[in-house]
């Protein structure tokens, strides 16, 4: 892959692919109607490269990326959520509508647009053919294919704009695409997939669609796919070369069926576009693209729907429609990643960072602000007007750059900037109800800090807006936090009052135990009344924790497993296995086995899991416990607790609630054992695996921590 020149990075970084505003509009009714579903909303997202390229973007930011990587559309959106969605597409539509330099026609943005949309639909129509795992990657990979393109256009204008319409002409040019322009238009587009932290085999089949006849047939699957998708759309729709074609790919697929893929994806993507509302070029389904003269067109008339989204958007400042939507969002998470993508899209701003006053309202500091690099995590900035920039921004409540002064930036401001990436600081403090929330620090260039000159004051207002937003969250999850420490007084009082009372009746039960122990022989009998007065302690101890404000952990000291199974074997294998007609096995070894874990926590997490047991396992069917010692893992000594059953298998989402905690409803009883388990398991140190297929049974292990003498450390 080339690098990118300088001036592509700059706009490939602010991601603005622009989308026609006949989707926008669609969109956007879509969103007030309140029968759309995600599903409605993603179908219309995804036949646009822009707002594809968008939502993926912000879905996958490491703010809100969670285990994986998030690739369909209606996995993103319901990620990001409908309030949030809302506030982009606002952004997307204001920016139509003040952007007035705009270097891309809307014939050449059309053209693009059902181009790519197109071959989109033909990629994933030939994935399905060809047999691959997942079409819909295909799909997207088309949509996406040119994104470059227009990317170039903005960022070099007339001379790529030059190029393209000579490409159309003659093909072959192709090849002095990179020598032209230090780029290409399939490696800017695979940079934003890489960009994103997508896979790579989405960005390979962007990279390759324009790859040599010879030499795409040893690529992967994907990038055959859609190479073939953007070849077919050069041909005629009864053209001889679609043997050829198919030829320099390893895809298994009739010729006929390919050529009926083509008629049907054709009369599918002008069905779209016509719906949009979209006229359909002449040339369709070949590119449409003209040469433009470099002289300045003269000022057009707004199109209807850019007319329309004037009369969604207006009636109030530009700004207001976002406003309303940051209003909407519910947690100060959520308003930071909407401002920070907000004004990448409305200002080009690529490089950011966010900066909040602290509780004493003295500081700024970027602690508790994710996605953001790892100085402004650790910062803190006296307001001090003299101290830097953004102290002096916040204390004059004016937009502040280093462009814009003739001193030498302090340290600190230079700091800023390196951590940026950038050649210098643009600070938008955020200022409202007379009180200072904090500010929005923008790495720039010198051009680009020249081209947002006639936005200040739109700067200055965003800062209000996202000031006011930052204002109203932070106040209600201030409230929601007294109300959760009320809440919390009240249950411990409560709990208080109930271990009081449970106190009583199991003092008394001890109490009875001990005089009944005395009547009793010395034999076996007398051992289970102490392991029951153990239980009980245990019990008590239980009902305790809950008056206590926080987890009270004593100190860690050795048990005895052999000896707490053995115990527990004697009380409890009776009335949960035998009396229920259920066999048990048992391989508990006699000598000890001193294990460093808390002796109650132990005890709770056996009983659970031999609770499981009972229940699930019917008359004749049979568990295993065995204890084995000598198990290493990791360099570190364990003993090994498993146990074994015949029984009817755990659910995948069960056996989740051992490593993940599950949520519990107000009125649940049952379930919740093997959460607790995971959660003290978790606690004391204890490795859990489970293997469970259904009507087959279950497989859980324990690996406990072993106790070391502290003489055995030296």
């Amino acid at each position: 892959m080339h690098r990118l020149p300088e001036v592509v990075r700059e706009f490939v970084a602010t991601g603005r692919i622009p989308s026609p505003p006949e989707v926008l509009v669609h969109l956007m009714r879509a969103m007030e109607d309140e029968a759309s579903s995600i599903a409605d909303l993603a179908q219309i997202v995804s036949q646009d490269p822009g707002l594809t390229s968008r939502i993926l973007s912000v879905a996958n930011s490491p703010a809100l990326r969670r285990m994986k990587e998030l690739t369909t559309i209606e996995d993103c959106l319901t990620s990001l959520g409908i309030r949030l969605v809302r506030a982009l597409v606002t952004c997307l539509s204001i920016q139509r509508l003040f952007d007035k330099d705009n270097q891309l026609s809307s014939a050449e943005v059309a053209d693009f647009w059902c181009h790519s949309l197109l071959v989109g639909e033909l990629a994933r129509a030939i994935a399905e053919q060809a047999g691959l795992k997942n079409p819909d990657d295909a799909y997207l990979s088309g949509l996406l294919h040119d994104i470059g393109e227009l990317i170039l256009l903005r960022a070099i204008g007339d001379p790529y704009r030059q190029f393209l319409a000579n490409v159309s002409a003659n093909p072959s040019l192709a090849a002095q695409e990179a020598q032209l322009f230090g780029t290409t238009h399939g490696d800017v587009a695979a940079w934003l997939i890489a960009h994103w932290g997508l896979n790579s085999v989405l960005g390979d089949g962007i990279a390759f669609h324009h790859a040599r006849a010879s030499e795409i047939g040893t690529a992967t699957a994907l990038p055959q796919v859609v190479w073939l998708a953007q070849a077919l759309t050069m041909l005629q729709e009864d053209s001889a070369e679609y043997g050829p074609l198919m030829d320099c790919t390893a895809l298994s697929i009739d010729q006929a069926a390919l050529a009926a893929t083509r008629a049907r994806a054709v009369e599918r993507t002008r069905q779209i576009v016509e719906a949009m509302g979209i006229a359909v070029a002449a040339e369709f389904p070949q590119r449409a693209i003209q040469q433009v003269p470099a002289t300045s067109a003269p000022v057009m008339a707004l199109s209807p729907a850019d007319s329309e989204l004037s009369v969604m958007v207006g009636g109030m400042a530009l700004l207001q429609p976002l406003q309303q939507d940051l209003l909407q969002l519910g947690n100060v998470k959520e308003v930071l990643l909407a401002l920070r993508e907000s004004a990448r899209i409305l200002f080009e701003l690529p490089s950011m960072a966010i900066l909040l006053v602290d509780a004493s309202g003295a500081v700024l500091t970027g602690d508790g602000v994710d996605d953001q690099p790892s100085l402004f995590r650790h910062l803190s900035i006296p307001l001090d007007p003299a101290g830097c920039l953004a102290a002096a921004a916040v204390a004059d409540r004016q937009v502040s750059a280093s462009f814009a002064s003739t001193q030498p930036l302090a340290l600190l401001d230079q700091q800023l900037v390196r951590a940026l990436s950038a050649e210098g600081l643009l600070c938008i403090p955020m200022v409202a109800r007379q009180r200072t929330v904090g500010v929005i620090l923008c790495g720039l260039s010198s051009q680009q800090y020249a081209g947002l000159q006639r936005r200040i004051p739109w700067l200055s207002h965003f800062g209000k807006i996202a000031a006011l937003s930052l204002d109203v969250v932070l106040v209600a999850e201030q409230q929601r936090q007294q109300a959760e420490e009320e809440r919390s007084q009240q249950f411990t009082r409560h709990a208080r009052q109930i271990v009081h009372e449970a106190g009583n009746p199991l003092g008394i039960i001890k109490s009875y135990l001990k005089i009944l122990e005395r009547k009793l022989p010395e034999d076996g009998v007398r051992q289970e009344l102490g392991i029951l007065t153990e239980e009980i302690d245990r019990v008590a101890a239980i009902v305790g924790k809950m008056a206590d404000d926080q987890a009270q952990h004593a100190a860690r000291q050795s048990i005895d497993l052999a000896g707490v199974l053995s115990d527990f074997l004697a009380l409890y294998a009776d009335p949960l296995f035998k009396q229920k007609g259920i066999r048990v096995e048992k391989q508990v070894p006699t000598v000890e086995i001193l294990a460093s874990v808390g002796r109650d926590s132990f005890k709770q997490i056996v009983l659970n899991l031999w609770k499981n047991a009972s229940e699930a396992l019917g008359a004749g069917e049979l568990v295993k416990i065995a204890l084995i010692d000598g198990v290493v893992h990791g360099g570190a000594p364990y003993a090994q607790l498993r146990i074994d059953d015949t029984g009817p298998g755990i659910s995948e989402a069960k056996i989740r609630t051992l490593y993940e905690p599950a949520a519990v409803s107000a009125t649940q009883t049952r379930g919740l054992g093997l959460s607790l388990v995971g959660r003290l398991a978790k606690q004391e140190g204890i490795l859990i695996t489970c293997r469970s297929q259904p009507g087959t049974g279950t497989c859980i292990e324990l690996l406990v921590p072993k106790f070391i003498p502290e003489s055995a450390l030296t």
